[in-house]
């Protein structure tokens, strides 16, 4: 006859496979989710450009944009939140690609379906943009919606906008 010991060791190791069974099952349950339904980026476009300065050594460029994004067809059970942010990209000749986080909002699961959706005029960034030299100056710079899926269970996976829906626009060539 088995002891209590043994009888509640394989209750317990049972209640444990099964806990990781249904978390397999989760994971695979969302795979593909993220290209099939992705968030409806309306408009993200510049609004303005505050300032161009040199300080420090560093160009430092303060703007504000527009930015309409529903983020509610990114969501599905598995998510827990989206951690979505605004990168600005641009070439220098030191560094072929420079990606500078500008902006970013975290959309959790709990939110009403009106909050999973950014609605944002004249936005002034959180982060300015900033080179690690003086090479701002007349430099061609994107905007782009990115976002990170944050799960219950599984891996973490992030997407962005498509590069054609990306906003472009040239900083002067002179300080301002």
């Amino acid at each position: 006859m088995h002891t209590v010991w043994v009888r509640l060791n394989a209750v317990v190791f049972f209640g444990l496979t099964v806990l990781l069974c249904l978390s397999i099952l989760a994971a695979i349950s969302k795979i593909g989710h993220a290209s099939r339904h992705k968030p409806v980026i309306h408009k993200l476009d510049l609004k303005t450009l505050k300032s161009l300065k040199n300080h420090g050594g560093v160009d430092r460029a303060l703007l504000s944009f527009d930015l309409h994004a529903d983020m509610n067809p990114a969501f599905h059970w598995n998510i827990k939140q989206l951690f979505v942010y605004v990168v600005a990209t641009y070439a220098t000749p030191v560094n072929p690609k420079n990606q500078v986080v500008l902006w970013d909002r975290i959309v959790e699961a709990t939110d009403p379906p009106s909050k999973k959706v950014i609605d944002e005029r004249d936005v002034f960034v959180k982060y300015g943009l900033v080179d690690q030299g003086a090479d701002l100056r007349g430099k061609e710079v994107e905007l782009r919606l990115m976002w990170d899926h944050m799960p219950l269970t599984g891996a973490l996976y992030a997407g962005e906008q498509e590069a054609e829906g990306a906003s472009k626009f040239a900083l002067p060539g002179e300080y301002q």
